[in-house]
């Protein structure tokens, strides 16, 4: 049996997840889906740590942009024609609306980058005091707070700094006093004011990169996560079947392999580790075999084949499936192979199928023995009628005024010397001329009788010989698909029963389309059309009914079949036994042995069509429906 593989619980979360920082807020959702408008549809379908880059690269633009604008604005306030922040607001403009249509970053990042170098270069060159770098230090304090403390904890650090540089101290230079002819009170606060803003700035572009990471470590986390699950479920399923999988590269190797695998492999000897040929212990001919195979799934196809393994006497038969392995990019890199134990199938198959032949022959069997059951039925019926005719030839032969005649040509012998004075005086011989009359007439009479008998004698006697002669024909004819004409085949049907339904009083009634010959056994269906007419018959009688009629059509349905309808107005079908009418052994006949239907319906099946049975109820009468193809070939 296969070892079987418990699946964990999942991890843990870890310290970090538990704080809340990797789970994004509402907040932090919005600003990504602002970002993600301004990009094209290109790069918003990049990869989750490219696409953090192209939100960077606008929300960069985005914030330059508003500084340069507030730039400019104290510019024009101060009579000053700010040239290079002019261009850098063109430039972070352009960098908007090129992200918006461009199919990769490379254009508007180069001119994003430019345009901040135009503007940090001009800045520069216009200030004429050396004091224009040295916000540059301050930038570090809220990147690395960001960086090393996260959002939230950042903001606190950033704001005292924006506290200190941007109020605190331009208001200490303010109280200690300074050169007015360099420097004024507003330029010293317009300048902190913005080297604050520049730095609150700074702290949101970095806490945009920190959330636009986390959320891009907690989809990485969640996805491996998942994996592992996923990974976790496929190697228990794997596991748990008894079932043989492997999985190969393109050039046979093994890949991986389950314990079913492995110790099936171990058992004959066989070595199934990793990196090893699968096929390294089969002969050159069986090796070049599976290579065939090998190279046919690595094409894309799927195969399923029946493999046979072990020596005589302890061979086994797998059901092997080859399916192809496809990488991400639709290229096939390997094969897993599926092998399934089916000896114990093919065996049953085997043995069903020689019970199967078995049964058959018994049904075989069981129709001749029906349709000689008919025949003796029905023989004996004429027999009745043949002594019958016997009875009463012999009663007459015995009866007969034969004797009288012999009497009268006695005494014409006695008198042969004087005939004409016998008849002349003698009182006998005056009454013998009337009496001779009268017995010839009897005698007539009686010829005519006799020759009436044994007419009817003959004809019961043609009877018995067509029957046998039919018996026989069917007989021979088993097993032979033939093209038949179904009416005629049935008209040979009823004259088995022609004397009993005759006796017994059961009406019949035939309706035939036209229909064409069909190729079909002859003897099984004739063994169906016998068994439902004797089940008919059966019905009837059991019937007290005293109008017992058999209606049998033959037309063509709408799908194109042969239909054969046998139908009475006898005892009917209860609606529980419905569904088991075909069932072996079942009948509800007091003598039946319920094997009848059950070999009739076996024999509708073997001619690919199907008995069929319905009834209204007790006391309602029956139908049976025999369904074949209408095959005009053989």
């Amino acid at each position: 049996m296969a070892n079987t593989t418990t699946l964990e619980p999942p991890p843990s979360p870890k310290p970090f997840e538990r704080r809340g920082q990797v789970r994004l807020s509402s907040a932090g959702r919005w600003i990504l889906a602002r970002l993600d408008a301004l990009l094209s549809e290109s790069l918003r379908q990049a990869a989750p740590s490219e696409r953090t880059r192209y939100r960077l690269m606008v929300g960069a633009a985005c914030f330059l942009t508003v500084a340069n604008t507030l730039f400019m604005l104290r510019a024009f306030q101060v009579h000053t024609i700010p040239y290079a922040a002019f261009i850098a607001g063109s430039g972070f403009l352009g960098t908007l609306v090129l992200a918006r249509r461009a199919r990769t970053s490379t254009a508007p990042a180069m001119l994003l980058l430019v345009a901040l170098s135009i503007g940090l270069v001009g800045s520069i060159f216009v200030n004429k005091k050396p004091t224009g770098g040295e916000h540059a230090v301050n930038m570090l304090l809220p990147l690395l707070s960001v960086y090393l403390v996260g959002p939230r904890l950042g903001l606190s650090i950033t704001l005292l700094v924006f506290a200190t540089v941007g109020l605190a101290h331009p208001y200490y230079r303010l109280q200690v006093g300074i050169d007015p002819s360099a420097f004024t009170a507003g330029n010293i606060w317009f300048g902190h004011v913005f080297a604050g803003i520049c730095i609150l700035g700074a702290w949101g572009l970095s806490a945009l990169h920190s959330t636009a990471r986390n959320a891009a470590q907690a989809s990485l986390e969640r996805t491996l996560r998942e994996l592992r699950d996923s990974e976790s479920r496929l190697n228990s399923i794997l596991e748990s079947t008894d079932d043989i999988v492997v999985s190969v590269d393109r050039e046979g190797r093994v890949l991986t392999a389950n314990s079913a695998a492995k110790l099936a492999y171990q058992r004959a000897g066989i070595a199934i580790d990793p990196g090893l040929s699968l096929f390294h212990h089969e002969t050159p001919e069986r090796r070049a075999e599976w290579e065939a195979r090998l190279a046919q799934v690595l094409q894309g196809k799927r195969l399923r084949i029946e493999q046979l393994y072990g020596e005589e006497g302890a061979r086994i038969v797998m059901d092997v499936s080859l399916h192809p392995i496809v990488a991400v990019d639709g290229r096939v890199v390997g094969v897993t192979l599926f092998g399934h134990d089916v000896t114990a199938r093919r065996e049953a198959e085997t043995r069903l199928g020689e019970m199967h032949r078995t049964l058959v022959d018994v049904s075989r069997q069981a129709g001749m023995a029906e349709v000689a059951t008919g025949v003796l039925h029905n023989v004996g019926n004429t027999l009745n009628s043949v002594n019958i005719s016997t009875s009463l030839v012999t009663e007459r032969l015995r009866k007969s005024r034969i004797s009288g005649l012999a009497k009268a040509t006695q005494l014409l012998r006695e008198h042969l010397s004087d005939i004409p004075s016998f008849f002349a005086q003698d009182p006998q011989g005056q009454k013998l001329p009337a009496y001779l009359i009268a017995l010839s007439d009897q005698l007539q009479e009686e010829r005519d009788g006799m020759i009436q008998e044994m007419h009817a004698l003959g004809e019961s006697l043609e009877h018995i010989k067509s029957i046998v002669s039919m018996q026989q024909k069917h007989a021979r004819a088993a097993g032979a698909v033939e093209q038949i004409s179904v009416p005629q085949l049935i008209t040979e049907a009823l004259r088995l029963h022609a004397v009993s339904f005759e006796r017994l009083g059961i009406r019949v009634e035939c309706h035939y389309d036209e229909v064409p010959p069909i190729y079909v056994d002859r003897h099984k269906l004739l063994q169906i059309l016998i068994n439902l007419m004797g089940n008919a018959r059966h019905a009837l009688v059991a019937s007290p009914k005293q109008d017992k009629r058999l209606g049998i059509y033959v037309r063509c349905s709408p799908a194109g079949e042969l239909q054969i309808e046998v139908a009475d107005n006898g005892v009917g079908i209860a609606p529980e036994n419905l569904g088991r009418m075909f069932t072996q052994g079942f009948t509800t006949k007091k003598t039946g042995h319920g094997f009848g239907l059950h070999i009739s319906a076996l024999a509708a099946a073997e001619m690919k069509g199907r008995l069929t049975c319905s009834s209204p109820g007790l006391g309602q009468g029956a139908t049976f429906t025999l369904e074949l193809p209408m095959a005009t070939q053989p």
